[in-house]
């Protein structure tokens, strides 16, 4: 495992304390600088979320972390005992899909461990392990839904029903709350919360939503082509950093409100449904 910690970089953390290593990674697309030599770190079993302006190269950094993009550099994800590669779930922001389908949630959710095709009957294991990820991310009630006739926050949660299925040892997401509601949000950043506790993955996800990030992350990594700086929120979220990042001042990060040690989507913003 490489250092954490570039010369010009923020605090380095323990290598087994890690989950994934950024280093110098850089991306170019179509001509275009995306990411510009990014040197950052997720601690292991936290929530960590990348932060920055549109254009920043958020989703990019992502991207590249699942192979979708090519970049320079390097990307070190760690490993579990037996030596085994840390699993990788991976929750979209938007999923294409044909809203005329007439494929059901069960449909959806057994296509892949079925290899069979799916009017030749599905395995009862199959649906059993199915519908106990639906209850796990409460949406049991969406089983026999068609998938084209979800709202937002309903297929938000079949696509991290679908992340499961894998058993990840760490959870990409890509803006999990874009296109939910206020509450719908504020139940899923709980929900994320409890997983995160009972399951023991590590959490990385991208989020435009600075409440949503002080009261859920426990680390953040603040971009805008190259890393700015990372850390906990209430070191990371400081107007001076904001304002550097956003070229304005930016007065919805609560330092007040922060999460220490622990984050917790308990905490009165959430309570109060101010996720926007």
């Amino acid at each position: 495992m490489p250092s954490l910690e570039p010369s010009n970089k923020p605090k380095a953390r323990p290598a087994e304390a890690v989950a994934v290593v950024f280093t110098d990674v850089t991306v170019m697309l179509g001509g275009v600088l995306i990411l510009d030599g990014v040197s950052a770190a997720a601690p292991r079993g936290g929530c960590t979320a990348v932060v920055g302006p549109n254009g920043a190269g958020k989703t990019t950094l992502l991207l590249a972390l699942l192979g979708q993009v090519p970049y320079q550099g390097k990307i070190d994800v760690a490993v579990n005992q037996g030596n085994r590669p840390m699993r990788i779930g991976y929750v979209p922001q938007r999923l294409q899909l044909d809203r005329g389908l007439p494929m059901t949630v069960m449909d959806f959710l057994v296509m892949g461990p079925q290899r069979l095709p799916l009017w030749m009957g599905v395995r009862a294991s199959h649906r059993d392990h199915a519908r106990s990820l639906l209850e796990a991310v409460q949406a049991d009630a969406l089983e026999r839904r068609l998938i084209g006739a979800l709202s937002g926050g309903e297929l938000q949660r079949v696509l991290l029903a679908l992340a499961l299925q894998q058993e990840p040892d760490l959870l990409v997401l890509d803006e999990p709350v874009a296109g939910v509601d206020v509450q719908g949000g504020y139940l899923l950043c709980e929900l994320l919360e409890r997983l995160r506790r009972e399951r023991g993955f590590t959490q990385l996800m991208v989020s435009h939503d600075l409440a949503t990030v002080t009261h859920h992350a426990t680390h953040v990594i603040l971009l805008n082509r190259r890393a700015v700086e990372q850390g906990p929120p209430r070191e990371v979220l400081t107007p001076d950093n904001l304002s550097k990042v956003f070229g304005l001042h930016m007065g919805l990060a609560d330092a007040h409100a922060m999460p220490g040690e622990q984050a917790s989507c308990s905490a009165s913003c959430c309570r109060e449904g101010r996720h926007d």
